[in-house]
């Protein structure tokens, strides 16, 4: 990082954000294999508090791959990064006194952990979505099951 990089202060905290929200902000960290239903929980969810008036967001893997992180792929290294990036971004909604709802496979214990450390302490919340193996493959919407057996696609 460049010794040139200084944080700026935001004039307007979490605590007065959340204060003006009447609730609390933090992250909902729904992981689980391919098509256990943790984007499907995460949205009914979000749907429940939006109906409550609770400020929140849902970010989903396969949606911030078609944007923030297209650039990467299903590599060991790839998938460290592209939770690294989420924590930083789910961060930044937790900051502005939000519940932010992520969904991704994200298999790797170390980068769980990597993003529960940069946020606060009651700021995030694991929810591991148990689905068989052989439930996720007989759901699979997106038929990558079938083609990981074909030999298709890796990792």
């Amino acid at each position: 990082m460049s010794k040139n990089i200084v944080w700026h202060q935001a004039s307007i905290s979490k605590q007065d954000r959340r204060q003006k929200n009447n609730h609390h902000s933090c992250i909902l960290w729904f992981t689980g294999l391919s098509a256990s239903g943790k984007s499907t929980i995460a949205n009914e969810i979000a749907k429940a508090l939006f109906h409550q008036n609770v400020q929140q967001y849902v970010l989903d893997g396969d949606n911030i791959r078609h944007g923030l992180n297209h650039d990467l792929g299903f590599t060991d290294h790839d998938r460290t990064e592209n939770i690294r990036r989420i924590g930083e971004v789910a961060k930044l909604f937790v900051d502005n006194g939000q519940i932010v709802l992520t969904a991704f496979i994200s298999p790797f214990q170390a980068d769980r952990e990597l993003v529960r450390t940069i946020v606060e302490q009651d700021e995030f919340i694991e929810v591991y979505v148990e689905c068989s193996v052989e439930t996720c493959e007989n759901r699979d919407p997106k038929g990558l099951y079938e083609k990981a057996k074909k030999g298709e696609i890796q990792n």
